[in-house]
């Protein structure tokens, strides 16, 4: 089987350079990176709104652009699917003309079918008469994503497309998503800034930052073995620290860091300078040593708190500044405040360590 996206492409814009090599089995893929890191102008570009300057995309083993023989497939022609952030929508059609409007040329019976099951699926057939303004940020999101399917493209092509929804709305259309694409057998490409969105979606993820792919592979890789510092910080690794493999120990390298020993970690030899990454969710707090598997256990002082929804976000001075996430109820049982003195421990298995 053909890889979902084989794609080597370059594309200046600017000042700005887009240049990405990425070769991703079958998807869904997500493609996530921070705000202008090029992932819209990437998509654009499968999608065939927009022509690169040099090189070749293929989907599905299908060659779209190829630079080097002067071959580029017009949009229409591509057989994709494109959900752009802004819906696009059409203010003046009815739901049902705008998911019609991808079909035209197919026979009225098979258009009525295709889009009465279309509505069905994404459960706007009580809505089929209304106009955009009429409904919710969630259902107009809907519209455009049956709309893509209409077609029944190869691949359907999503350019952040929960980035305006509250939460909620936003919990909701992932889960719909997913079974829409499971319901109809499409392959997906998505763009996203947000974590848990790529988490959720993905069974491979590329991350693109600064116009070039700097990590790809499956969520467990990407989110458990960042292979730099600026991939580990985009994905929520808020403990690094500099330090130097002293020994093994155990088969477990030991690290000293700002004078502090600390297990964990693989791939890495003696004498080796290294980064210490460790995921806030990782690193639990008490008031007092107590029995534990973790082999990791530092004295700290809490500098910070700082409320993330149902969580809090607890900052510590250890020597080196840990970060940990732990309940609200824990912070009250804990007594948790500035000035007050913890232990921060960790076990060997959540310490990553990236060669510097």
């Amino acid at each position: 089987m053909p890889p979902l996206l084989d794609v080597a492409i370059r594309h200046r814009l600017g000042s700005f350079t887009l240049d990405v090599e990425l070769t991703a089995p079958d998807g869904p893929l997500v493609i996530i990176g921070p705000s202008g890191a090029g992932k819209t102008l990437l998509v654009r570009s499968l999608a065939g709104i927009v022509t690169p300057d040099e090189g070749r995309i293929e989907v599905n083993g299908r060659t779209l652009y190829d630079s080097a023989s002067g071959m580029t497939l017009a949009p229409q022609s591509r057989r994709v699917g494109y959900v752009p952030q802004e819906y696009g929508l059409f203010p003046h059609l009815t739901v049902r003309a705008n998911i019609a409007y991808g079909l035209r040329g197919t026979g009225s019976d098979t258009a009525r079918r295709r889009i009465d099951e279309l509505l069905e699926l994404t459960g706007l057939s009580h809505q089929e008469a209304l106009r955009p303004r009429q409904l919710s940020g969630g259902q107009r999101q809907r519209v455009s994503l049956a709309r893509a399917l209409a077609v029944q493209p190869d691949v359907l092509l999503l350019d952040e497309p929960f980035a305006s929804l509250d939460v909620p709305t936003r919990q909701a259309l992932i889960d719909d998503l997913q079974q829409l694409l499971s319901t109809t057998g499409t392959a997906a490409i998505v763009v996203t800034h947000d974590r848990n969105e790529a988490l959720r979606l993905g069974n491979y993820i590329a991350v693109l930052m600064n116009g070039s792919i700097r990590q790809a592979g499956s969520p467990s890789e990407i989110f458990s073995s960042p292979q730099s510092e600026e991939v580990a910080a985009f994905v929520g690794v808020e403990t690094i620290l500099h330090g130097c493999v002293r020994a093994t120990e155990d088969g477990l390298p030991v690290v000293e860091v700002a004078g502090h020993r600390i297990e964990g970690g693989s791939g890495v030899g003696t004498g080796d300078a290294v980064l210490v990454c460790l995921r806030p969710e990782d690193v639990t707090i008490s008031r007092e040593s107590q029995p534990s598997s973790a082999r990791n256990h530092l004295a700290a002082v809490v500098t910070r708190l700082v409320p993330a929804g149902p969580y809090v976000r607890v900052e510590m001075d250890a020597g080196p500044t840990l970060v940990a996430m732990v309940t609200r109820h824990a912070v009250e049982e804990l007594t948790l405040a500035p000035g007050v003195q913890v232990i921060a421990s960790f076990k060997a298995s959540a310490v990553h360590l990236i060669r510097k």
